[in-house]
C-alpha cells in the first residue's frame, strides 16, 4: 500500500523530500562524500516533467557536457598569450610581423 502513495504526484513529492533531506543529512555527518546532490536533481526532473523551458535547459546542460572544450577556442592560433600564474598577457596585433 506504501508505494501506491509514492505513485501518485504529491507521494512523489513527499518521496523526494524524504530523500532530500537524509541526503544533506549524510552529507553533514561526512558519509556522503560526493560534490552533487542527488535531491536537486530528482527536483530539476520534476520541475521539467512540468516545464518545457526546464526540459530544454536540462537538454543543453546534457549536451555541452559533452562538446569539448578546447583552450584555444575563439582565440587565434599562436598570437596572443596569457600566463595566469605569473600575471602577463601578450597581445599580439595582425600584421606583417606576426
Amino acid at each position: 500500500m506504501e508505494f501506491a502513495v509514492f505513485v501518485t504526484l504529491p507521494g512523489l513529492v513527499i518521496l523526494l523530500t524524504l530523500i532530500a533531506f537524509a541526503d544533506q543529512i549524510l552529507r553533514m555527518t561526512g558519509r556522503g562524500k560526493r560534490s552533487g546532490q542527488v535531491s536537486s536533481t530528482g527536483f530539476q526532473q520534476l520541475h521539467a516533467t512540468f516545464s518545457q523551458g526546464k526540459q530544454n535547459e536540462l537538454k543543453e546542460r546534457q549536451s555541452a557536457l559533452v562538446l569539448r572544450d578546447d583552450e584555444e577556442d575563439g582565440a587565434p592560433p599562436n598570437r596572443s598569450t596569457v600566463d595566469l600564474k605569473g600575471g602577463r598577457a601578450v597581445i599580439r596585433l595582425g600584421g606583417q610581423g606576426s
